[in-house]
């Protein structure tokens, strides 16, 4: 049986994380970008682990790109008590989303946590641990970042191949405590486009901790 300490703290983590998402979520200051356009900076050159530098547009597939800003340390990305972290799903997703004609990228835009845990060398020691298979991008002054509006750690764009918005949101509903069922938003709408169908969820709140700006 479970103590009363352990359950107030199982439940304090959890209201930490959902305080941590809701608050953010509702900055109005971010502006996600509208669905259905194309996104600017898609020859941005940003560089991988290995010193090689990247831009969208030439790492797009047959289908588009799927475009990940993550990090290094956010309980969303690298688990918790409470959840187990989408970073368990990156590979899984990679391998769904070539099989769908879909290229991915993950992108690290916390700027203010450069010269700690989302260092340079911080993210090659997070790849090499978790056997990334997809290039891990720092976004240097969180650049792509403001130009996407981005939000949160995770936080998901889909592209398709004229490098248009498609979906934009959450991976998945696994943090929703309300859930009936589970919802797999992203995979869905990569689905939905490599099949020529309608994307019937085409945008969802992004879950996570806030990316890391470093204020201007």
């Amino acid at each position: 049986m479970m103590s009363f300490s352990n359950t107030i703290k199982n439940t304090l983590a959890g209201l930490s994380i959902l305080i941590s998402t809701l608050s953010f979520s509702q900055d109005p200051e971010i502006k996600t970008l509208p669905l259905g356009e194309r996104v600017p900076m898609i020859q941005h050159q940003m560089e991988d682990l290995n010193g090689k530098m990247y831009n969208l547009e030439a790492m797009s597939g047959d289908n588009g790109l799927l475009v990940v800003f993550s990090c290094n340390t956010c309980p969303f990305v690298v688990g918790s008590d409470n959840f187990e972290g989408w970073e368990k799903q990156y590979n899984d997703l990679k391998k769904f989303a070539e099989k769908n004609g879909f290229k991915m990228v993950l992108i690290n835009s916390n700027e203010a946590k450069r010269d700690s845990d989302d260092s340079m060398e911080a993210m090659k020691k997070r790849a090499q641990e978790k056997a990334y298979s997809m290039p891990y991008l720092l976004d240097k002054n969180s650049e792509l970042a403001d130009a996407f509006g981005a939000r949160t750690t995770p936080h998901v764009y889909l592209l398709n191949e004229k490098m248009e918005l498609i979906y934009t949101g959450a991976i998945d509903n696994k943090v929703d405590g309300k859930r009936t069922s589970d919802e797999n938003y992203l995979k869905n709408a990569i689905e939905a486009k490599a099949s020529d169908k309608e994307i019937k969820t085409t945008s969802t709140p992004p879950r996570g901790c806030s990316i890391k700006r470093v204020k201007k």
